[in-house]
């Protein structure tokens, strides 16, 4: 059984910095896509970041201040949150292996960031 869980959310004041992991455990995604989404009450999921075998891609509104990185070794994508603003606060998804039809096959529970001004 394939298992994502994210780690590390939590309140942090604006300005500040976060580092969520998901670990990822059933099978292996070295070579697979992973990615971050977010959540916030009352709106509609959206992207935040994805990286593949050789690249990483991310949201225009994170972009410069998130950055997304994997340990292969490890089964573990990271997503490092810096210079956090309210508008960040949300739930944050981990996801994993596109498939054919262009979405993730595998999701976390997901991990509460609040950002406080």
């Amino acid at each position: 059984q394939v298992r994502l869980v994210e780690s590390g959310g939590g309140l942090v004041q604006a300005g500040g910095s976060l580092r969520l992991s998901c670990a990822a455990s059933g099978r292996t995604f070295g070579r697979d896509a992973m990615g971050w989404f977010r959540q916030a009450p009352g709106k509609e999921r959206e992207f935040v970041a994805r990286i593949s075998w050789s690249s990483t891609s991310y949201a225009t509104s994170v972009k410069g201040r998130f950055t997304i990185s994997r340990d292969n070794a490890k089964n573990t994508v990271f997503l490092q949150m810096n210079s956090l603003k309210p508008e960040d606060t949300a739930v944050y998804y981990c996801a994993a292996d596109i498939g054919a039809n262009g979405q993730y096959n595998y999701w976390g529970q997901g991990t509460q960031v609040t950002v406080s001004s």
